[in-house]
């Protein structure tokens, strides 16, 4: 998952920045091609969360645990980051 994650990103990303160059019309071009880096960006930050969930219900599905309270754990954490970073100025 990460590795195509990855790819897709960075595909994304490539994208919005082609865009401009190969002369893309339209007068708000600019602003949707932020936008398209921006979208590949966020899945570069969503790739290792989702990892995480996933890894969460295959421990889950298989009934281990203490590496689903550990995939939790992590989680909360991750969340807990999120909330706190967005909070502070």
């Amino acid at each position: 998952m990460l590795h195509r994650g990855t790819w897709l990103g960075s595909s994304v990303i490539a994208l919005g920045l082609v865009l401009p160059m190969a002369g893309w019309p339209g007068d708000s071009s600019a602003i949707i091609c932020t936008r398209i880096v921006t979208a590949g960006i966020a899945l570069f930050i969503a790739l290792p969360v989702l990892r995480v969930f996933l890894m969460l219900v295959v421990f889950v599905r298989e009934r281990d645990l203490r590496l689903s309270a550990i995939a939790m754990l992590v989680l909360a954490i991750m969340l807990l980051g999120s909330v706190l970073g967005v909070g502070s100025p």
